[in-house]
């Protein structure tokens, strides 16, 4: 049999299926969803993921979905963009196309498709055969919408209303070179204001949001902007039925009330999130997983009567240590593979062959980057460093994509961690003017991607103040001047950081961070990682 389904969701369909015979006056509606792509048209050296599994998979849950009577619907929550070579050297071309294939019917803009210029995200639209939602995204010029809004579809005698919306942590987080004519309005007053007029026009049965704004577990969103859960809390009930996000690249499954379920892996039950009457579901990252939910329409009244989400050939690690497909292999689709094949060919001859070495793991994985002090970024601003002749330097957490394992690295190993092209950038600056400007980037939180990495300088923070400042271990001169290496990005306003570029003393090179990196290596190697330690 060459779609290969699990034992579980066959038992859920042949139980749908018995009491949908027995309910002809009642409407049905499986919606099926993704998020958070980031480049992986591929899969990866393990076979786990991929676009070719995922069509496979996709295609059967559509049949037996519509051979039951239910309507369909195939919805992303975005941010195809950036975190693979391959991909992202091609600007996503395959990741898009490969989306086509697979039979989308629409997709949130994330704050990652802004990772280019506006006019890549233009020519990515035309890859696609279904529309970039964004509701709330503004063309500051004209003060109209940049992107569709929303889409209305009839399906099997449904009709389903959906909105796209993306975060306003967009202007923050987003490449302040391509944004700059954008305005990015709340998420919740742009949909309460046009839920209800699709309502009147178009009486929908269904509606839906597709977001890139993050679920964040009641509602605790702390420093990033606020996300599904609060919109749905904030809006009259009613408004939206379900909510299809992305950004937070998590599974939204929980245990209880606003209690996130922690124990759950590959395989596992998943109960979505439900907030004044809306359901919100997420499906972690990279195409891992296929949400799929079966609702029953009746009266007017949504029920869900099951939801997976299903693992993409993913492994996991059994007691006794070995690892194992969590369910039935699937087979990628032959005519995906075949065309992908020809981009993932095309994207690694430009990455192949070996840099340098490495003798341990530099760390720059989201959990630690964003949280700790780590050594993969020690070596990166060294790199920096060493490109301008900068005294100290920092970056911001968010900005590491990636760890580099021990061993032999490759210019695709520095491209994962450097996805974005961002230039290296330099001030000169007097001690005054770096004491100001440190106070602030000093005092961003972990668990942002603003969370403050640093090398050649130390500090201390004691009751909100900045203390004790030193650069390579001498007290800082309030009158001395400082060169301080800096990426593009932040220091354009990027992650919340102060702008830099229209300051005396500000020099944006040609060299950009892969660039310096992958010199770095190749002058250095092999690299002792216990020299990159954190103090």
């Amino acid at each position: 049999m060459r779609f290969i389904i699990l034992s579980s969701l066959l038992f859920s369909l042949t139980a749908c299926s018995t009491f949908q015979e027995k309910d002809t006056n009642s409407q049905y509606f499986t919606l099926l969803h993704t998020n958070d792509n980031h480049g992986r048209f591929w899969h990866n050296e393990q076979g786990e993921y991929g676009m070719a599994a995922r069509k496979t998979l996709i295609d059967q849950l559509r049949a037996e979905a519509k051979a039951q009577g239910h309507a369909v619907l195939l919805l992303s929550g975005g941010d195809i963009n950036t975190g693979i070579p391959e991909s992202d050297l091609q600007h996503a071309e395959p990741d898009f196309k490969g989306m086509s294939l697979i039979g989308y019917d629409a997709m949130a803009i994330g704050n990652h498709e802004f990772d280019n210029p506006l006019s890549v995200l233009d020519q990515q639209q035309k890859w696609s055969n279904f529309p970039f939602l964004s509701a709330n995204i503004i063309d500051k010029e004209t003060g109209k919408a940049r992107y569709q809004g929303y889409k209305i579809f009839d399906k099997n005698g449904l009709k389903i209303a959906v909105i796209g919306l993306t975060t306003t942590d967009t202007a923050k987080i987003g490449n302040p070179q391509y944004i700059g004519g954008l305005d990015f309005k709340d998420p919740t007053q742009v949909t309460a204001n046009l839920a209800p007029t699709l309502k009147a026009q178009y009486q929908p049965d269904i509606t839906i949001a597709v977001t890139h704004m993050g679920h964040y577990v009641d509602a605790n969103f702390g420093i990033n902007a606020p996300g599904d859960v609060t919109m749905a809390r904030n809006l009259p009930k009613g408004t939206l039925d379900i909510i299809v996000g992305g950004h937070s690249q998590e599974p939204v499954c929980m245990s209880s009330a606003n209690v996130a379920d922690k124990s759950f892996a590959p395989g596992k039950d998943c109960k979505p999130d439900q907030q004044n009457g809306t359901w919100i579901m997420q499906a972690h990252e990279w195409g891992k997983y296929v949400g799929k939910a079966e609702f029953k329409l009746e009266n007017g009244q949504l029920t869900l009567l099951n939801y997976e989400l299903i693992p993409v050939n993913l492994y996991t690690t059994n007691k006794q240590g070995n690892k194992q497909l969590a369910g039935d292999y699937i087979e990628p689709d032959k005519t995906v593979h075949d065309v992908l094949a020809v981009y993932q060919k095309k994207g690694a001859a430009q990455i192949a062959g070996k840099i340098g070495s490495v003798d341990a793991k530099l760390e720059g994985d989201r959990s630690k980057a964003r949280y700790e002090q780590v050594n993969l970024a020690r070596v990166i601003i060294a790199a920096q460093m060493q490109s301008v002749g900068a005294d100290f330097g920092l970056i911001s957490g968010g900005g590491i994509r990636d760890s580099i394992q021990a061993g032999d690295v490759s210019y695709k190993d520095i491209l994962k961690v450097h996805p974005f092209k961002n230039r290296i950038t330099y001030i000169d600056i007097t001690g005054k003017e770096l004491f100001d400007y440190l106070s602030v980037v000093t005092s961003f939180p972990p668990d942002s991607g603003a969370y403050l990495q640093y090398h050649k300088l130390s500090f201390s923070r004691q009751d909100g103040q900045l203390n004790d400042v030193k650069i390579n271990g001498k007290a800082l001169d309030m009158d001395k001047i400082y060169r301080m290496s800096i990426n593009s990005y932040n220091a354009s306003g990027g992650d919340g950081y102060p702008t830099l570029t229209n300051r005396q003393g500000f020099v944006s090179t040609d060299d950009t961070d892969a660039q310096a990196l992958k010199r770095f290596f190749e002058e250095n190697s092999p690299l002792t990682a216990a020299d990159y330690a954190p103090e």
